[in-house]
């Protein structure tokens, strides 16, 4: 199996790779564009920050797996991916504590002002009193808006110092019980927080959930941390939130960051009003070399059973109605007849199995299917004397 990795990861995943009898070629530096170009023959795809557009899909006629080395996968066209029948795997929540460490040392950050403190003092400026007037976090209410992995961890941590927790959640189970205040609605947490941190994955329904509205609803001087993906914060709403009601903000993204092979980060205005990083949030070697560890095991199960974990781009819904399971001895041409007759049915198989029982004498298949097999058919199988039983069902 032949790997490209178009991004930085851990050289220890490079010989467990290898030792797997992958044949890897190591190409940190490609850019999108170069991508395309680059692909070749390469069976499996793992990139980080790298985008992977629908060219380089289209581009690649072995490729069957794209390992994202991170959580999200917004940078992947999963769409195109689908369309080939390529998998998309990501490797969630081997990164929490590194991106929720860096939510709360923003957080600290932005309410002690450390960044403007050092620059002043880097520039021989001695300006105590004005650095005295931070409001302190103990006892002030922090406002989570999403209660996945990383925010739950962002609650624990700033449980410890004294905060109280409130939090959005719009997919996941609450957890109620958890000393965690639940609101109903984005804006009632924007209200009652006295700092936000955002901890959403970056979809259509939540581009600019953090839009004027939010930040209107926000208290003047209230902390607000973005450490998830730039497109959830509404950046021109941002700036004049900031210059009207005294936000202090956190980031470290941005709606139109830099990617992989730019070096310049252009919006030096917002820069200037913001304590901000690099898109560094899970950038620790502890997060590093889970990441790395967990890239091996997607494609150590891939090599063994062609169905790599935590794929992200499977049909959400089967579009089967019906179910049909067939007992056959376990012989060369049981499952052939099988799929001719459905074949010549004019029925789609949407999802099928097949397990062998010990002694490999018998087996039984079941089938996905888009519509009922006529009675004709059902009674052929049934007459197949490699076929031990012939059961059909509704999928409920």
């Amino acid at each position: 199996m032949k790997v490209l990795i178009a991004d930085k990861l851990s050289p220890d995943a490079v010989t467990a790779l290898q030792e797997l009898g992958c044949e890897v070629k190591m190409q940190p530096d490609l850019s999108a564009d170069d991508l395309p170009e680059a692909i070749g023959d390469a069976n499996v795809l793992v990139v980080r920050s790298t985008k992977v557009k629908a060219p380089t899909i289209q581009a690649a006629p072995q490729l069957a797996l794209i390992i994202r080395a991170g959580a999200g996968y917004d940078t992947i066209d999963l769409a195109a991916a689908s369309a080939r029948g390529i998998y998309v795997a990501n490797c969630p929540g081997k990164n929490t504590s590194a991106v929720a460490e860096l939510a709360i040392g923003l957080l600290i950050a932005a309410d002690r002002r450390i960044v403007n403190a050092s620059m002043d003092l880097r520039s021989g400026a001695w300006k105590k009193k004005e650095y005295q007037k931070s409001r302190g976090l103990n006892g002030r209410t922090l406002g989570i808006l999403g209660f996945g992995a990383i925010g739950r961890t962002v609650a624990r941590i700033a449980s410890g110092m004294g905060m109280k927790i409130i939090a959005w959640e719009p997919i996941l189970p609450r957890c109620e019980g958890a000393g965690v205040d639940y609101v109903d609605t984005p804006l009632e947490l924007a209200a009652a927080s006295d700092a936000v941190t955002v901890h959403l994955a970056s979809t259509s329904d939540t581009k600019h959930i953090v839009n004027k509205a939010f930040l209107d609803a926000m208290k003047p001087g209230t902390i607000l941390i973005n450490t998830s993906r730039g497109a959830l914060v509404d950046t021109a709403a941002l700036r004049a939130a900031i210059a009207e009601k005294g936000l202090r903000v956190g980031l470290d993204v941005f709606e139109g960051e830099p990617t992989a092979g730019m070096a310049e980060f252009t919006d030096r205005e917002l820069a200037g009003m913001v304590t901000a990083t690099h898109h560094i949030g899970a950038s620790t070697d502890q997060a590093a070399d889970a990441i790395a560890a967990e890239v091996v095991r997607i494609v150590d199960l891939y090599q063994k059973t062609g169905c790599p974990p935590g794929t992200v781009n499977l049909c959400e819904r089967s579009l089967a109605t019906h179910r049909l399971v067939v007992r056959h001895y376990n012989r060369v041409g049981v499952l052939a007849s099988i799929l001719e007759g459905l074949r010549e049915e004019g029925i789609n198989v949407e999802e099928t199995g097949n397990t062998v029982f010990a002694g490999a004498q018998a087996a039984c298949c079941s089938l996905l299917l888009d519509q009922a097999p006529s009675k004709k058919l059902l009674d052929s199988l049934r007459a197949n004397q490699n076929i031990l039983n012939v059961a059909m069902s509704a999928c409920s």
